[in-house]
């Protein structure tokens, strides 16, 4: 199918699609085989009614964890890093709560999520050029999760590690090299690492549900810290220059970094914990959406907004969509897999669905508390035998919107769980991994690993 005909439908049907599941503002940008269509609908602010434009910036989150990434390989292309060094050969200070692991953890892991340390550290270290290497050095207590390459986890911290690789090796900060090493060069246009910088373009803000069953409004806050910056904490861009960077990788790196090292990005180097959980796995900072490997990518969320990038490298195609909060995930579902499809003949698998008929099954192992800086997630059951899985948000994510309700989870396989009620148009899957002296489970893994806090015995309602 061409991109002016699919360029004609996306425009009759982007607008009532963005009503439908109640985003404010999006961008599109699609590329395939030299060719590329970008649409703009919606407002960027709620409040002022400034429309969307192809040229409007949007935050593209943890879509920067590629871009940090490729900064990485650029060094490892010029032989300045090892990807299986460890990190302290690179930040000899370097420290985790676990001694053993901040001495063993090397690049290679950091780059694929499978450090193994509580990764979703959210610390406030400043807004100074030296907030990525006082955030480092704030992990010193980091509790460890599982040894260093044994275990799928995603890990924001990780990536603000990488980032202060970055900046040693660069002897500059992060943003700058960003800027110069990659940005410039790429010829991006709508780019800002920063509020200050943002405010220079139409930026959209983030929205928020304040409570529960209360409309969208503005966000308060603009960004998460700039000291997770190398992670997505607030990195802003137009889906056109998304696409720019996504072209780069299409064609085997453009002199900015090698074939090789694009490659190696993009070839397995973790596997999803759990059969059920949805995704490949995992390469070097993309995640592998397919068993096959054919589509790789990666999503981003930040506060009140949500960025969507799909490559596929053999059928020369690239999609970007970025969104200022409501229902984006629905959004994508209604839209970029059967864009996909109708430009490759690939498709993306569906999200996981409901079992026709739930089995019962014993979820004796899995009750209790799993506890983490982020959040403290509850699994009970209630006397009906229906088993509950409560989500209590701390810290920054309190500011995030209302707490979810408790969701009921059934079986689906294995040790996973599906939750009965989908968030939108999906099912959030639970795996529940290992076994405490006491036969239960040590972490509840929905993408990242939640470890069984140690007081926390099974729980009945």
């Amino acid at each position: 199918m061409s991109l002016d005909v699919i360029a004609s439908a996306l425009h009759a049907d982007l607008p009532p699609l963005l009503a439908r599941h109640q985003v404010p503002g999006a961008v599109l940008a699609v590329y395939a085989d030299g060719e590329q269509i970008d649409l703009a609908h919606g407002v960027l602010n709620i409040r002022t009614g400034v429309e969307a434009t192809t040229d409007s910036l949007f935050q593209v989150g943890s879509i920067t964890k590629v871009w940090t990434t490729t900064l990485i390989m650029q060094l490892a292309d010029e032989g300045r890093l090892e990807l299986d060094a460890p990190v302290r050969r690179y930040l000899p200070a370097f420290r985790l709560g676990s001694e053993a692991a901040a001495a063993a953890v090397t690049i290679r892991q950091l780059l694929c999520h499978t450090g193994g340390f509580e990764g979703d550290l959210f610390t406030d270290t400043g807004r100074g050029d030296d907030c990525v290497a006082r955030f480092v050095a704030s992990l010193g207590d980091t509790p460890q999760l599982f040894p260093p390459g044994t275990m799928l986890s995603y890990n924001n911290a990780g990536f603000a590690v990488l980032g202060r690789v970055i900046e040693v090796l660069h002897g500059r900060p992060f943003d700058e090299v960003l800027r110069t090493c990659l940005a410039e060069p790429l010829g991006v246009r709508a780019f800002a690492t920063d509020a200050y910088e943002a405010i220079l373009h139409r930026a959209a803000v983030g929205h928020i549900r304040p409570s529960a069953g209360a409309p969208l409004a503005p966000a308060r806050i603009w960004s998460l810290p700039r000291s997770n910056a190398p992670a997505g904490s607030m990195l802003a861009m137009s889906a056109a220059d998304l696409l720019l960077f996504a072209r780069m990788h299409l064609a085997g790196g453009d002199h900015l970094v090698s074939p090789d090292a694009v490659k190696a990005m993009q070839q397995r180097a973790a596997d999803r914990p759990a059969p059920g959980m949805p995704g490949g796995g995992w390469g070097l900072g993309w995640e592998i959406l397919d068993d096959g490997g054919s589509v790789i990518g990666h999503d981003g969320g930040t506060i009140g907004q949500a960025a969507f990038l799909r490559v596929v490298p053999d059928r020369d195609v690239a999609i970007a969509l970025l969104t200022n909060g409501g229902d984006a995930a629905s959004l994508y579902w209604s839209l970029v897999p059967p864009l996909i499809h109708a430009l490759t003949g690939v498709r993306l698998p569906p999200p996981a669905t409901l079992p026709p008929v739930p089995a019962p099954f014993d979820a004796s192992r899995y009750l209790g508390v799993y506890s983490s800086r982020v959040a403290d997630l509850t699994i009970s059951q209630d006397a009906a035998g229906r088993v509950w899985l409560d989500d209590a948000p701390k810290g920054i994510f309190t500011q995030l919107g209302p707490p979810s309700p408790p969701q009921e989870l059934v079986h689906l396989t294995g040790d996973t769980l599906i939750a009965r009620t989908p968030e939108g148009v999906v099912h959030p899957v639970y795996a529940f991994l290992g076994a405490d002296p006491e036969g239960r489970s040590l972490y509840l893994h929905g993408g990242r690993a939640t470890r069984r806090a140690p007081s926390a015995g099974a729980r009945r309602v």
